[in-house]
């Protein structure tokens, strides 16, 4: 490699509390990827505490982007993550048309557990999903993908059901799919479609169920995306780094709320790049 790779991080960050930006930059970095972060807000702590404070960053992007532009920035990615707006959605679908990313990675952070999140309007899911058809790799959920496929939420949602939505979802653009979450007994796992192959991998839930896993996950496959790692190793590689940080988090007695010890283990992902 005669070139560092770089990345652009679209997310908000969070002052404590493991998620989001806070996550992915420690993680992106660890795979030795340069990162640039655009910040959708400034929070004081993740929102799973019972107070928080924030800051919408959306007055300031276009500027902020713009900046970048003309100091001819360049990433070889992009990796979105929070959206809390359509005016949002709209200034990073103006990046993509501005920069030229050979990877656009998308995590649709709209609702979880058959519930969409009180920011997402109809029109933030017509933007979303616009974004998403021009994604390289998206890493949805089991609510994300049926509302990016128009498809009604239940509770007994099969394995067949997921790969039908995925070869929807596919034939709308996007490149590489991970749907993340489901679970089986004491077993959770995820989906991958790529190139109209299916597979889902399982692995042992580790309880308690923390937040910013998503976010953990999430930024590994974007990592491994930038460095061409074959998909259903990177999914692997996630996998085992979470459950072995759950464990860890759980042996340091870490708080429920202050997310996964992911620190402790960051030479895994150094080893893999």
């Amino acid at each position: 490699m005669n070139k560092q790779l770089s990345i652009a991080i679209v997310n908000d960050i969070s002052g404590f509390g493991r998620c989001s930006a806070a996550v992915a930059l420690p993680i992106l970095s660890a795979m030795k990827i340069q990162c640039g972060i655009v910040p959708t807000a400034v929070l004081s702590n993740q929102t799973e505490y019972p107070d928080y404070f924030m800051l919408d960053f959306t007055p300031y992007m276009k500027k902020y982007v713009e900046k970048w532009k003309s100091l001819q920035f360049s990433f070889q990615g992009i990796y979105t993550g929070f959206l809390g707006s359509e005016k949002q959605l709209a200034i990073i679908s103006d990046m993509i048309n501005e920069f030229s990313f050979n990877n656009i990675i998308v995590d649709p952070v709209m609702g979880d557990h058959g519930t969409i999140y009180d920011s997402y309007t109809t029109e933030m899911c017509q933007s979303m999903k616009h974004l998403v058809s021009h994604s390289t790799l998206t890493t949805p959920n089991i609510t994300e993908l049926c509302l990016l496929t128009d498809t009604p939420y239940h509770e007994n949602i099969t394995e067949s059901d997921i790969y039908e939505m995925c070869k929807m979802l596919a034939r709308t653009g996007v490149g590489q799919i991970v749907v993340t979450g489901i679970e089986k007994e004491n077993e959770i796992g995820n989906a991958i479609y790529e190139n109209g192959n299916f597979e889902i991998i399982y692995g042992l839930k580790i309880l308690p169920l923390r937040p910013g896993t998503g976010d953990v996950f999430a930024s590994i496959l974007a990592g491994g995306s930038l460095h061409n790692i074959p998909l259903r190793k990177s999914v692997m590689t996630a996998s085992e780094f979470i459950r072995t940080c759950l464990i860890t988090s759980a042996r340091l007695k870490i708080p429920i709320n202050d997310g996964v010890c992911f620190e402790e283990h960051l030479e895994m992902l150094m080893r893999v790049v």
